[in-house]
């Protein structure tokens, strides 16, 4: 079930990002961003992404670190 809820609400942002690339008043990178961290542990794509800007951008990487450890829907 959880993982249910965090595909769906994976896509969703995508779509958001998507539609914020486009549109003035949505900021598209951020949703993309959380779109794609939400369906990094199923789609390996995306988990390929993360690892990239991990090692390429420590700060980041940590920071993703840290968003995992206090939000747990985003690490399972």
């Amino acid at each position: 079930m959880k993982r249910l809820i965090r595909n769906t609400l994976g896509v969703l942002f995508i779509i958001l990002g998507l539609a914020g690339l486009v549109l003035p008043f949505l900021q598209g990178i951020l949703f993309l961003a959380i779109g794609a961290l939400l369906l990094s542990p199923d789609i390996k794509f995306f988990a390929k992404i993360e690892n990239y800007i991990s090692r390429r951008a420590p700060r980041v990487g940590r920071a993703i670190k840290r968003l995992k450890k206090r939000f747990p829907i985003l690490a399972t």
